[in-house]
């Protein structure tokens, strides 16, 4: 079992990923790696020497082609449970960021198939279990900004 949890701040050293909430034009950006029939939210692992920012910025633009983009972090989220990514299920931290997308690229050069835009959220996910979750409360917090 997966818990998700949110915090409004941590210390950098612990943020080992970002996620990045995705929009163009009104619709969700979604993207489809090569080796899976599921959809993704933009996101991965932070470098070596890299400020979360900058692997937030670097996954969104490898991950689905942008170009011209705004971003913002929203909060940081942690997952307990053993994951692809995370064999220990010790509790792990990452920054949730959101984009508003103007441009994109003409071709992918990462180990995404295709970027997808759509009006509804999907229902086939990579990460059923945590993807929906961070989605929510960035929802939860855009209404409470409101």
């Amino acid at each position: 079992m997966l818990e998700v949890k949110f915090y409004d701040s941590i210390d950098d050293s612990l943020l080992k990923f970002a996620v990045i909430i995705s929009q163009s034009n009104g619709k969700w950006v979604f993207c489809k790696h090569k080796e899976r029939d599921t959809f993704e939210v933009p996101g991965g692992h932070r470098e070596a020497g890299e400020n979360i920012l900058e692997t937030a910025k670097r996954e969104l633009q490898e991950e689905t082609g942008a170009i011209k983009f705004d971003i913002k972090p929203v909060c940081v989220y942690s997952v307990t449970g053993k994951t692809r990514v995370n064999d220990t299920g010790e509790e792990s931290f990452g920054e949730l960021y959101f984009a508003e997308i103007s441009e994109f690229a003409k071709e992918l050069h990462s180990e995404m198939e295709k970027v997808v835009l759509m009006d509804e959220l999907p229902d086939n996910w990579t990460y059923p279990l945590i993807q929906p979750k961070l989605i929510e409360e960035w929802d939860r917090r855009e209404k409470f900004e409101k």
